[in-house]
């Protein structure tokens, strides 16, 4: 295995923002007003990725899964210990984070184990709290 030879503060070959450009290239992006749209759709599941820290800081958007990031993926498979049926009875997902970009990575990475029915917010949380769409404090459960 070559390995290079990479010093701290270096850049990276690939940044995070290319791997964000690469997934906005192949996922579906809704906009503020076809997301607005659908958030009372029965057809749709708004999944907020963003971290519990974020819920309590900022709010949810009303009636959003709450799964995050660094669980999605074993919970929208079936064959996961952690599997959730909540995100796999049908409805198209559509993920959001704080900005859009973690949530462009995830519905990538969703697209590649096969799940197609996966879109993301464009601008994320903070975009749809700024045009004044429908928010709610964060209740634990």
């Amino acid at each position: 295995m070559n390995h290079i030879t990479r010093r701290p503060g270096d850049p990276l070959p690939v940044p995070a923002a290319e791997l964000v450009a690469r997934a906005n290239a192949r996922v579906r992006t809704l906009s503020l007003d076809e997301a607005g749209e659908l958030v009372d759709d029965p057809g749709h599941l708004f999944v907020d990725i963003r971290d519990p820290r974020e819920w309590e800081a900022n709010g949810v958007i009303p009636g959003a899964f709450r799964a995050p990031r660094g669980m999605l993926e074993f919970w929208v498979d079936p064959e996961s210990p952690y599997y959730k049926p909540a995100l796999d009875d049908g409805r198209t997902l559509v993920l959001y984070c704080g900005s859009a970009w973690r949530s462009a990575l995830s519905t990538a990475a969703l697209h590649d184990m096969g799940r197609t029915d996966v879109a993301h917010l464009e601008g994320g949380f903070s975009a749809w709290a700024r045009a004044g769409l429908p928010t709610e404090e964060y209740r634990a459960s």
